[in-house]
This record gives C-alpha cells, sequence and structure tokens, in this order.
C-alpha cells in the first residue's frame, strides 16, 4: 500500500503556513477544510493552505510537498483513527462513527494520489470556484536520474561550477601573482586547501 507523507525541502513552510506539517507525517489532501470558506476572510498564511498545502493528519499543519509512501495495512488504520479523533476534537465531528467515515474517505481519497514509484514528490494547486467549490490539480515532481542525490529525492543544480585553469601562459599578470595558491576544486569538495 502506498501513502502520502509530508516532506519538507526547505524551511519555507514554517514560514508560509500558520502551522507547518512535521517532516514525515501521513498526509491527506486536506481541501475539506476549505469547504464553505470566504477566501476573502482568510489571512495571508490561511491562503497560502488553501492553495498549496496537504494536511499532516497528527499536526493538522500543512506541507507545500508530500512524497509517495509504503504504509502497513496497520499504520493505514492508525492514520485512519489519528485523523477521526482529530475531526472530534478540533472539527466538530458529531460522533466517532461519523468521524472515523469521514477519516476513511480522505485517507482513501489520498492513497489515490500514489499512483507513481515511491519518492515521487506531489504538490497541489487548488482554488475555489465561483460557487464556492474547492478544485484541486496536483503535479508530480520526479528528480532526473543523472542528477538526483543518494537518496533518490532532490536534484542537485549548480549556480557555479569550478574549474581548475593554469592561465600563466595566457596572462602575464599571473606570473608576478603571490605565490599563494587556493585549491576552489578541493574547496567545492569539502578538503583543505
Amino acid at each position: 500500500m502506498k501513502l502520502l507523507r509530508t516532506i519538507r525541502l526547505d524551511p519555507s513552510d514554517t514560514f508560509v503556513f500558520e502551522r507547518a506539517a512535521e517532516p514525515g507525517e501521513w498526509a491527506v489532501s486536506g481541501s475539506f477544510l476549505f469547504l464553505d470558506c470566504d477566501a476573502s476572510s482568510l489571512s495571508t498564511k490561511e491562503r497560502h493552505a488553501l492553495r498549496s498545502g496537504f494536511l499532516g493528519t497528527v499536526s493538522l499543519g500543512f506541507s507545500t510537498l508530500a512524497t509517495v509512501s509504503d504504509i502497513s495495512k496497520t499504520e493505514y488504520a492508525d492514520v485512519i483513527e489519528h485523523l477521526a479523533q482529530a475531526f472530534m476534537r478540533k472539527l466538530g465531528a458529531p460522533d466517532m462513527d461519523s468521524a472515523r467515515a469521514a477519516a476513511q474517505e480522505e485517507v482513501h481519497y489520498a492513497q489515490t494520489l500514489c499512483d507513481y514509484p515511491i519518492n515521487t514528490l506531489i504538490a497541489v494547486q487548488r482554488s475555489l470556484d465561483e460557487t464556492g467549490a474547492v478544485r484541486e490539480q496536483f503535479r508530480t515532481l520526479r528528480p532526473r536520474e543523472e542528477n538526483a542525490g543518494q537518496d533518490g529525492l532532490h536534484t542537485f543544480a549548480r549556480a557555479f561550477t569550478f574549474h581548475e585553469v593554469d592561465d600563466a601562459e595566457d596572462e602575464p599578470a599571473a606570473q608576478n601573482a603571490p605565490a599563494d595558491h587556493v585549491d576552489l576544486l578541493a574547496l567545492t569538495k569539502g578538503a583543505q586547501p
């Protein structure tokens, strides 16, 4: 089985959302939080959550990205139970049976978004239409194989690449330069000059 987990690639979620989900939480879409809401009455951070947040099922915080992950049947049942309890405590569900049914529906919907390989990143773009209905679009983000990090998740793009160049023949001033030599290539690899 697969389900979404929150992931934090940088600290931006802690700034853009009122409450950021903890990295590694099981996640659902969270669109139910915005049903029948007036977008003009939302704070800036609530609007960010509306537009691009996945809901962590334990913290009820938001994450910009989620990743497709393996989940056991026991963990899956625990996610439903945690979410059902949150529906009772914080969202006013009338009884535990109703809360459990709603939680099961939300978790199942999140599971339908996981028809991708493990570690595929998922982003959401959400909006309210003129009738107040929530519209969602999901995008997948995959690392390029040639640039994937050791964990298979992160893509590394370099703004600068350092190359050692011996320019003594091309540049007469270099012949008169001080004898200090800094090995920039070694510095980028973490070695001492």
